[in-house]
């Protein structure tokens, strides 16, 4: 699929176990901003949490973050994402693309830092800014596609 000329609301996931992060972007302007961070700790509270979002912000696609070892081995959190990402297709009949997301939660905690945010305040941050991480990587692929 191509989605150069697209416009449309980009829904973005860092999956957790415990806290999913959120990220939010434009088709046509290819900018990523953090949003939120879920907790929810269950599959079904977790799809319960993206469907409030669905239905505010509209989205016309969802990207989820592949969590894979540095040398590209799929391990266990890749295929819970895999299986996440199947379970968003069919229950919100939207694209879900899947995108590297090696090294985005440290870069999220490098940056916060780098800004003066510490200790608890980074923690909870630095899942939605994994995401924007994610779908940054999401719209620069595009361009460079």
């Amino acid at each position: 699929m191509n989605f150069v000329d697209t416009h449309g609301t980009v829904l973005a996931f860092d999956l957790g176990l415990k806290r999913t992060g959120v990220a939010s972007g434009e088709l046509s302007l290819g900018i990523a901003h953090p949003l939120t961070v879920l907790a929810a700790e269950s599959t079904a509270a977790r799809l319960e949490a993206i469907g409030g979002l669905v239905a505010e912000w509209r989205p016309v696609l969802l990207v989820l973050g592949l969590p894979i070892h540095a040398d590209g081995s799929e391990h266990e959190m890749t295929r819970v994402a895999k299986n996440f990402a199947g379970k968003l297709e069919s229950r919100f009949g939207l694209p879900v693309f899947l995108v590297d997301e090696r090294h985005t939660s440290t870069a999220a905690a490098s940056e916060l830092h780098a800004r003066g945010i510490h200790g608890k305040k980074n923690r909870a941050l630095a899942d939605a800014v994994a995401a924007q991480l994610i779908l940054q990587g999401f719209f620069d692929a595009r361009l460079t596609a």
